[in-house]
This record gives C-alpha cells, structure tokens and sequence, in this order.
C-alpha cells in the first residue's frame, strides 16, 4: 500500500501519460505526415504540446483533488470507487473523440474543433461525412487505448490502493495545497494572458503543429468560445487602417471604364438564370482549368460553349460557407459561419432576393436535408418561392447517406422548370460528390483508395450534369436561360492538400446556357466567390451595389485577389503569388517568392476588417 499523500501528483501523472500516447497515436496514424517532419519537429511536438497536455489534466484532476481534500478532513468519506468510475467514463469518452479527430484531420486538415456542433441537428448528415472511415480500425484504437489505461489505472494508479499512513493534517494540508497548485497548469503558467493554442506552434509546417494540439483541450476551448461573436480576435491595426486597405480593393479603375457594358456577353436582357452550385468540384479534376483530363467532359463542354472563369477561389472549405459566399457574395469567417446565426443572415443581400424583386420566380433544389448546418433558416431569409429537399423525393432514390441521387436530383429540375413560370431564378445543389463518394453508375476509374472514389463520384455528377443539359436544351426556355456553373468549395483530394494550400480552394465558375452569346471566352482574372454574384448580377444589368464584397469580373478589376479562409487562417492570392498565414500563431506559414510584404498586410486588414463586420451584423 502507498501513502495517500502520493495519490494526487501520480493521478496528475497518469493522465500526462495518457496525452503524450495519444499524441503518438495521432503521429503514427498520419504517418504519412509524420514520415515528412525530422526527428526534431517529432520531439518539439511532444515537448511544445506538453503544455496544453498539463492543462487539460490539471481540468481533469480538479474533481478528484477536491475529494481527495474532501476525505483527508474526513476520513470515513470513500472517494476511491467514485474517482475509479469518473477516470473509467473520462477515459472512454475522451478515447472515442481522439480516434475520430484521427479520420476527420484526414478530411478537414485540423484537429477537432467545435464545427461539428453546427451539425447536432442533422444527424444523418454527420454519419454521412464520416462514412468513409474505417470504422473498424478507429474502434480498435478506441478499445485499445481506453482497457490499456483502465487496466493501468487499476494495477497502478487506484485511489483503494493507498492508506492514510501520514497525519491528518499534514495529509489535509498536501491535498489542499495540491487542489491549489492545479491553478497553475491549468492557465499554463504565471504569465498574464492564459495559454492558449499558440503555445505549440514552433514550425512552419502546419502538421507539426497540429500533432503538438491536446484534441480535448482544443475542443473545449472552441467550445467555450463556439457562440462568441461580440468581440473581434483578428487585431493586425487600427480599425480605419483595415478598411481603408480593403475598400481600396474594391476601387474602380476610373470613370470611363466604370460602366463597361458587360451585356455584350448575352443575347437577351431577361434571361432565366440556372444557378448550379457544384458539391466538391475543385480543379484538380476539371480539364479546362489544367486538371487530369477524362473526368468533366460535360462540365468542359460547357465551359468552351460559354465563358469560363480560370482563376477562381472559394471563400472557405465548407458547404454552408461557400453558400453564403455565393448567394450573398459575404466574405467567410474561419473558428465560426455566420449562417448558424439568422438574425445576422437576415441583414444580408441574397441572389434570390433581387431576382425575385424584379418578377422572377425562385426555387432551390437539393436532394439532402436542408436543415443540414442551417442551410434552410438562410435560403427562407433569402426568400425562395419553393424549397425542394431529400424528403420530397422517394426514398428509393436515395443514396445510403445523403439523399436523392445527382441525376435523380436533376430529373426532377427538368420536370419542374417545365411548368415553372418565365422568369425564373432556380438554385440546384448536387451532393453525390461528397464523402462517401457513392454513385449508382458503374466506376470508370480504377481503385477502391479514397482518390479513385471522389475521382468517380466527380465524373458521375458531370454524367449527370450532360444528361441534364441534353434535355434541357430541347426545353422552350433554354435560348432565354443563363445557366451558372459553380462549386460550393473545393477539396484536399486528390493528393491530400494541406488545409492552407491554393490548390485546394480552387475551383471552377463557368457563364453557358443558350442565353450566352460569347463562345470559348476565358476570363483569366484573379477572383473570389464573393464576386460570383456581382459578376452575374452586373451581366444581366441587375443592381449589385448591396454585395459590398464582391467585384464584376467581366469588367477591368483593379488589384485583382483571392482571399480564402481554412481554420483559423487565411490564403491571400494574387498576380504576385500567394501568401497563406495562421492566426493562431500569428505567423506566415507559406509565401510565394513574388510576394511583397504589403500582401501580408493586405490579408491581415482583409481578415481583420471582415470578421469586424460580421461581428456588427
């Protein structure tokens, strides 16, 4: 038997242990990643993360202090099977989450966060993109890391295991100071501010970085900050300094060039317009942007029917963000999205609204759960005349976890627009190309790895997408239609991108339809989602001086950008390069040898001055 005085500092280090195996579970399930850091970057993992391992045990550790302090005053109070049951529960609970934040670093490139909370209400959703898991080998790691330290908590670290054998005041007056000295871990030190996630941050490679995160100190922390949005954490300079760098960006080049006629592009002046937002579609995969060839021949097709916009960039990495920025032209904020807040998306301009100002008739169509990251509460701000989701289709259609099919999902646009009243403004969304990447056509590509699937998945929604077009050109309404062509973001796959790397968030935007009159046109400027809704709006001589972050495309832009958002970080493209920088540790983490340093500058002002704003909606 050992002294109960020992109990405390053993607990505290039984729970460090844990942490630093978990770190090198996460290093050797990425071992991919981990193969590409040197032994130093491995060791300062270990040793920069050592610190928020401390503080999340310190967390840990404060119920089983304080019952410690509890049963040393008062001896006949037994904490041991309540301290056995609340490390058994802590140790299954927080296992199951790190072996999930192994597979989802695979697909969102951070470690887990708060951003599956805004998926609580759409379950199904949440199952779907984790479908492609081995579910198999993430409950093995599961079950071998939470019995391996039950089991060493049991022979090694239990409170039944230690006796008084020390006096009571002395004991009462350990545990006391014990209870007390947990302060210190816990804020990270003596410093003024609390620690925080920089603390780890000692490279330039992301990865090293990420692997140096506790997971379960990151998720409560951006927990306790998940509803915060009174107060702006991306300070770089004054307030007036920002926004007069980024209105500069919006400047016009000058008067005589101010009102280009942009109508030239279309023979019509009240066309339809088909707005098609495409699930995952990044360039990687499309032809015409210099993507592997065979995969979009539709989607290719159109482009060199119509106008194609080769550099564009989505505003972020998730479906409702992209959605906001498409509809909206609003910028995208990175720890948070301003869609799971309706009172905000209220104040914002929307596609739909104007178009149905002006007389048409407006409908989205998607064949998932509208309800998915509060996607419904923005299209019913927008003001859509008909919503059509998964449950207005039978079941039978479905895919195992999303909804209805790409080519059912479009079966049922063609049958509809074939009543739908002239002008109409209609949305559809595919999903079929989203995790787990299930189609109902045979595969073209080879493989059975997670790049062959999204490569088939992409090349069955362009299938669908040509058979759509075939019958929608036999349609009365097609000469008179716009059809936009656009994704929702882009995707690390193929090739597993960094979470901050440009390839990854470009993406393709295509003008075709029978109501477009310029043929194989590229437009090679440099642009953002933001500006999707600009450029079409300023096309069909609509009024877009509402969609304040958003430029024409098809008129000379002055300072032409990109600026995209991963978790808590920006990219900012232009014709000099890219720069890509963290806001957690305040540093560049990539910049192209072209860029000057007032680049970085301007990508600071742009998040600074865009999350300002979304904090006054």
């Amino acid at each position: 038997m050992k002294k109960r005085v020992y109990f405390q500092p053993l607990y505290f280090l039984f729970w460090v242990i844990y942490f630093v195996v978990a770190r090198a579970v996460f290093l050797l399930y990425h071992l991919d990643k981990s193969e590409q850091l040197s032994g130093t970057d491995v060791f300062y993992s270990f040793l920069y993360g050592l610190r928020l391992d401390l503080s999340f045990t310190a967390y840990i550790c404060a119920i089983p202090f304080l019952l410690s302090l509890l049963t040393a005053i008062w001896p006949s109070f037994k904490i041991s099977g309540i301290i056995r049951h609340y490390t058994y529960t802590l140790l299954v609970i927080i296992s199951v989450l790190l072996s999930a934040d192994l597979e989802l670093y695979t697909f969102w490139g951070f470690r887990l966060d708060a951003s599956p909370l805004q998926y609580l209400n759409t379950p199904g959703e949440m199952v779907a993109t984790a479908a492609a898991a081995p579910v198999f080998l993430l409950s093995l790691v599961t079950l071998v890391l939470s019995t391996s330290f039950i089991l060493l908590y049991l022979f090694g670290f239990d409170h039944k295991k230690y006796t008084f054998g020390t006096n009571k005041v002395i004991l009462g007056g350990l545990s006391f100071l014990y209870f007390i000295m947990l302060v210190l871990p816990l804020r990270g030190g003596w410093q003024q501010i609390p620690i925080n996630q920089s603390v780890v941050y000692f490279s330039e490679n992301p990865y090293a970085n990420h692997a140096g995160l506790n997971m379960p100190w990151n998720l409560m922390h951006a927990m306790l900050k998940y509803s915060k949005s009174s107060s702006n954490p991306y300070q770089y300079m004054l307030e007036q300094e920002a926004e007069e760098k980024v209105m500069a960006l919006y400047t016009v080049p000058d008067t005589t060039q101010k009102h280009t006629d942009t109508t030239a592009i279309l023979n019509t002046t009240r066309p339809n317009v088909l707005f098609i937002i495409l699930e995952s579609y990044t360039a990687k995969l499309v032809g015409h942007l210099g993507g592997e060839k065979g995969i979009t021949p539709n989607l290719d097709k159109l482009a060199a029917e119509g106008i194609s916009f080769t550099n564009l960039y989505a505003s972020g990495d998730r479906s409702e963000k992209g959605m906001v920025a498409l509809l909206g032209g609003y910028p995208v904020q990175t720890i948070t999205s301003i869609i799971k807040t309706p009172k905000k998306t209220e104040k914002l301009p929307q596609l739909s609204k104007v178009f149905k100002g002006k007389g048409y008739r407006t409908s989205y169509y998607y064949g998932g759960e509208l309800e998915f990251a509060n996607i419904k509460s923005y299209l019913l701000n927008g003001g859509y005349n008909k919503l059509v989701d998964k449950y207005d289709f039978d079941p039978s259609t479905y895919n195992s976890k999303w909804g209805a099919h790409d080519h059912v999902l479009f079966e049922r646009v063609i049958e509809e627009l074939k009543q739908e009243e002239d002008p109409f403004f209609s949305t559809v969304y595919t999903l079929s190309s989203h995790e787990p990447f299930e189609i109902p056509i045979a595969a073209k590509f080879a493989g059975t790895d997670n790049d062959a699937l999204f490569r088939n998945s992409v090349y069955y929604t362009d299938w669908a997408l040509g058979k759509f077009i075939e019958q929608a050109q036999k349609e009365p309404w097609w000469d008179n239609t716009l059809v936009v062509l656009v994704a929702d973001h882009g995707h690390p796959l193929p090739g597993n991108d960094a979470n901050h790397l440009p390839s990854k968030f470009r993406i393709p935007f295509i003008l075709t339809g029978g109501a477009v009159m310029q043929k194989g046109l590229q437009i090679n400027t440099i642009g953002s989602q933001t500006d999707v809704a600009s450029t079409l709006l300023a096309a069909l001589n609509l009024p877009h001086q509402d969609f304040t972050w958003g430029r024409n495309l098809l008129a000379p832009v002055t300072n032409p950008f990109a600026f995209y958002v991963f978790n808590d970080g920006f990219g900012y493209v232009t014709e000099d390069g890219v720069v890509t920088f963290d806001n957690v540790s305040k540093q560049v983490i990539t910049q192209d040898s072209g860029v000057k340093p007032e680049q970085v500058e301007l990508g600071k002002a742009y998040m600074q001055y865009s999350f300002g704003d979304f904090v006054k909606k």
